[in-house]
């Protein structure tokens, strides 16, 4: 598996523990230690997903840095392969 099938699987991962834990959050609100939890995975998926955009491409329009140059579409499209 190369550096960025890796990191994206490592996004995934990340993602699918920040989906757990909010629909944990959305039936106990008032679980500190789930929040701890929430924000530090969140710290991690933002930092995943800004060094893979600077790597790469961006995965959200959040992480398109205009200032240097539009690599918005540089992304493999769904057809071309890319989500297998």
């Amino acid at each position: 598996m190369g550096n960025k099938e890796q990191m994206l699987k490592d996004i995934g991962i990340v993602d699918f523990t920040l989906t757990e834990l909010t629909l944990y959050l959305d039936t106990h609100p008032h679980d500190r230690s789930a929040m701890e939890y929430f924000n530090h995975y969140n710290r991690i998926k933002n930092q995943l997903m800004k060094e893979f955009a600077q790597r790469f491409y961006p995965l959200t329009l959040d992480y398109a840095d205009s200032n240097k140059e539009w690599r918005w579409g540089m992304a493999p499209l769904p057809w071309e392969g890319a989500c297998n």
